[in-house]
């Protein structure tokens, strides 16, 4: 208080960590249950409501879910004023469809094999109550619309059925004397029985049949298809906030689509050099600025992220800002290029920050700010004495996926073993929880939590935190076990709830 006029707000310290609980699993194997190699999760995405959940696999089909908790227990407003405490209510999501989205197919020019999996599925904006998606695989991307459409059936005829029923046919047996009274659809024969006479009268009404429709069936189907235009293996698509593009990436190329057109695209980045010997980067991930439909942001085998701006020129071969780390002097070895390839990157809600992947750390970058992240969270530091077994297994070329909250508070990856990484990125958050992929989240959460070391100065603070140093093991103590592995989770747009794979399994928690 100053004077009695000024209130001084006490400083607000970062969000306390989350405590995660388990909410739902679908596909949830059985002990000793082999895994069928088709079934194995390889892509997970929520809507822009948060309402519906999309996941595709290596057998190349599309399964969707819709939550239900938000249409049940709807009061009246009256009703839910009289409730004087919040109600205490986690995402709940049911099986709605799914469908075949893609077919292995067979190159015959390069004589080369498309396996059907589906590497990336983008939710596109709904009309009429119907829901749209795109889904791709390593070349062909797809267009689907799914909509819930009525059963018609007839439910009331115009015949009485004392008499007859069908298409003329007579219903009792006693009446059934003389088959050839009655023809096919209702008619009659050439010359009228004797025993056939209008009623008095006349015939007081036409009965006409009835309709009906009281079921429901949702049904997908394929508006377009934008093939042949990647002669690499496709690593991400993205929508833009215009509603009508979309961009879709190789390892050398990204394409501009509009929705509407699927027989040409626009090549916006191109880096493919005259001689291929001479390629030293290839784009692992790319994707739109959620708000600003000019700019998208692509990412390179050599850890660094690139900011085109569409309104500079047809041909982004130049970017607007270029985002990388630094090297370390002396620290550069046989592995440092492949860990420090990028596997996915995410704008934040808001467009501000991006928060990108690679094999060791989570890295969370402000696009204001060029000269490196403002914090990295260190997922597989431990590993690093190991990065020789893993070449050899070909582990060190696992492609993790990363997700922030809808907040923009927290960001999660997934690790080997199932497990999955939480972090606060809020200032001052000391937030780094470990989750395995199982009905209990919790049972292999590190007891001490993660300090952060801070670098850089004043207003913007690049803050560093360590996992659990100890090799091969995690916090606890326990072993890893790198066969598997949770590449693929994403994080509810406006809540605190996440959806993640660990092969064909689909685990669910919630804060």
């Amino acid at each position: 208080m100053n004077g009695g006029d000024e209130v001084v707000a006490a400083p607000v310290g970062p969000p306390q960590p989350l405590e995660w609980k388990f909410s739902q699993v679908f596909g949830e194997r059985t002990a000793g249950e082999e895994v069928q190699e088709v079934d194995i999760i390889s892509a997970i995405e929520f809507d822009r409501t948060g309402d519906h959940l999309a996941t595709g696999d290596r057998g190349g089909r599309v399964v969707l879910f819709e939550r239900t908790d938000t249409k049940d227990n709807v009061g009246s407003r009256r009703d839910l004023e009289r409730i004087d405490y919040p109600i205490s209510r986690h995402p709940e999501f049911r099986y709605k469809t799914e469908f075949q989205s893609h077919e292995p197919e067979f190159d015959y020019l390069k004589s080369l094999e498309i396996e059907e999996k589906i590497n990336k599925i983008r939710w596109c904006q709904t009309a009429n109550g119907s829901l749209f998606l795109l889904s791709t695989n390593d070349k062909t991307i797809k267009f689907w619309k799914v909509q819930e459409k009525k059963i018609k059936k007839i439910s009331d005829m115009n015949l009485d059925p004392l008499k007859g029923v069908g298409n003329g046919s007579v219903a009792s047996s006693s009446n059934s004397v003389n088959p050839k009274s009655y023809l096919a659809n209702g008619g009659f024969p050439d010359r009228l029985s004797n025993d056939f006479s209008f009623p008095p009268g006349g015939i007081p009404s036409l009965r006409l049949p009835t309709v009906t429709s009281h079921e429901t069936s949702l049904t997908a189907r394929c508006r377009r298809v934008y093939a042949h235009a990647h002669d690499y293996h496709i690593n991400s698509i993205s929508n833009n906030s215009d509603g009508e593009t979309f961009i879709s990436a190789d390892d050398l190329r990204i394409n501009l689509w509009n929705l509407e057109i699927s027989n040409q695209s626009f090549n916006i980045v191109d880096v493919k050099p005259t001689n291929m010997e001479d390629l030293t980067e290839v784009i692992t991930s790319a994707e739109f600025h959620p708000t600003h439909c000019n700019m998208l942001a692509y990412s390179s085998s050599k850890g660094s992220i690139r900011l085109i701006d569409l309104r500079q020129s047809a041909l982004c071969d130049s970017h607007a800002k270029l985002f990388e780390e630094l090297e370390i002097p002396g620290s550069r070895s046989f592995f440092t290029e492949i860990i420090a390839s990028i596997s996915d990157i995410k704008f934040g809600k808001d467009g501000r920050y991006i928060l990108s992947r690679d094999y060791m750390s989570l890295k969370l970058w402000d696009i204001n700010m060029d000269s490196g992240p403002v914090s990295t969270f260190q997922v597989h530091e431990y590993l690093r004495p190991k990065l020789c077994d893993l070449y050899e297994n070909d582990s060190i070329f696992d492609k993790f996926e990363c997700c922030l909250s809808g907040d923009g508070l927290r960001v999660a990856t997934g690790s080997y073993s199932n497990l999955f990484r939480v972090f606060g990125c809020a200032s001052g958050s000391t937030e780094a929880t470990t989750l395995e992929a199982s009905k209990n989240p919790m049972r292999r959460q590190a007891q001490t939590p993660a300090r952060p070391s801070r670098s850089l100065s004043s207003s913007i603070t690049r803050v560093v935190r360590r996992g659990a140093e100890s090799p091969g093991a995690d916090a606890n103590g326990n072993s890893f076990d790198f066969t598997t592995k949770l590449l693929h989770l994403a994080w509810h747009p406006s809540e605190n709830s996440i959806a993640c794979a660990a092969a064909n399994s689909l685990y669910m928690y919630y804060a």
